[in-house]
């Protein structure tokens, strides 16, 4: 049998397979709302055979929009149209999920097919908020550092965005505390300079992130898995690192979080990331065995064979695949079909089967 394609629980979910499909923003949606694109996009990887489509960032408040294109969750208006395509990928077979997100400092910003550098205030753009005064990059403006009594609001913001997920019908939400972003932020010393409770030593700054996911766990089904993807590293001398990213997965692990996907980076922008098949699968294994959580592994997984030594040797639970997935909606069905093990194949299309 193939590790990969055996069936996968957490909570009340049983995943059908252990090809998850990554988050990738679609930049496709000027009103906040999914787009004809969306359904094109999320319904082809559904029928592609994978155990759960992940919707891409999906902002807790306009503010926390990475450009003016993402889609949101922070109104009850947005139910709806979000609830089509979860219903659109259960109705596949796949299980249905979303990562919320908030972009913090890496807000306000053109969509990157369209240079990606911050948006000025006037035209378009809007105040980016952070733990600290720091900017992403050269050039790019400072945010301007969070009051503690705000951080409340985000907190709530986040929550609120589950319970409305729920009512989506989705069966897993994400918080994303990855790349770069607000949570990530939070915890990496290189971004966040606070001097209050909130910054200092890594307890300190992994302080708002556990908050959040304590208000997001008591928010969601508690039959439903909850998923956090963090960044173990920033690739950066005395930044986030390993060690750190271990004893935070051991809090999220105690506050009810099912699972860790387990990316890296994002945070600095001139970080040095030795790119390669599979280069972030170690720190899927050090999380699952030092932390004793279900961890996906991510980054440049884009062979079957390789995808099923990962699940199999007891390096990650799940693997997760995004840019092959964007070249290959089938990914997981070509995948079953190298590894001779059993796929979910549409009816409609198996004439192509063989």
């Amino acid at each position: 049998m193939s590790a990969l394609f055996s069936p996968l629980q957490l909570r009340g979910v049983v995943f059908r397979n252990r090809v998850f499909v990554s988050p990738m923003c679609q930049y496709s949606a000027p009103d906040a709302v999914p787009a004809d694109w969306h359904v094109v996009h999320y319904g082809a990887r559904a029928v592609g055979g994978a155990g759960l489509v992940l919707l891409e960032a999906t902002a807790v408040a306009p503010e926390g929009r990475i450009t003016p294109y993402e889609l949101g969750l922070w109104d009850d208006a947005q139910i709806a149209p979000l609830a089509r395509l979860a219903a659109l990928i259960r109705s596949a077979g796949c299980a249905a999920g979303i990562q919320l997100g908030h972009a913090g400092r890496k807000a306000s910003c053109a969509r990157p097919w369209e240079g990606g550098e911050p948006l000025p205030r006037g035209n378009g753009g809007w105040e980016a908020v952070a733990p600290s005064p720091v900017p992403f990059a050269p050039g790019h403006p400072a945010p301007r550092a969070l009051a503690k009594d705000e951080l409340p609001g985000i907190a709530e913001a986040f929550a609120a965005a589950a319970r409305r997920a729920a009512r989506a019908g989705f069966d897993v939400v994400e918080i994303h505390a990855a790349h770069g972003y607000l949570l990530h932020q939070f915890l990496s010393p290189l971004s966040n300079l606070r001097g209050d409770e909130y910054g200092g030593m890594p307890a300190a700054r992994m302080r708002f992130p556990l908050e959040v996911t304590e208000r997001v766990r008591a928010a969601w089904p508690d039959d439903r898995p909850l998923f956090v993807r963090i960044s173990a590293t920033d690739w950066i001398p005395g930044g986030w690192d390993l060690e750190q990213s271990i004893v935070f997965a051991r809090e999220l692990k105690a506050r009810g979080v099912d699972f860790v996907d387990t990316s890296s980076g994002g945070l600095a922008w001139d970080a040095r990331i030795p790119l390669g098949p599979g280069y972030q699968v170690p720190f899927a294994a050090a999380l699952r065995r030092e932390a004793g959580v279900p961890t996906g592994a991510v980054g440049l997984i884009t062979e079957a064979r390789q995808a099923e030594e990962i699940v199999a040797t007891g390096a990650a639970d799940a693997v997760l695949v995004g840019r092959a997935a964007l070249d290959d909606p089938h990914w997981a069905l070509h995948a079953a079909r190298v590894l001779g093990a059993a796929a979910p194949w549409p009816a409609q299309y198996l004439r192509a089967k063989r």
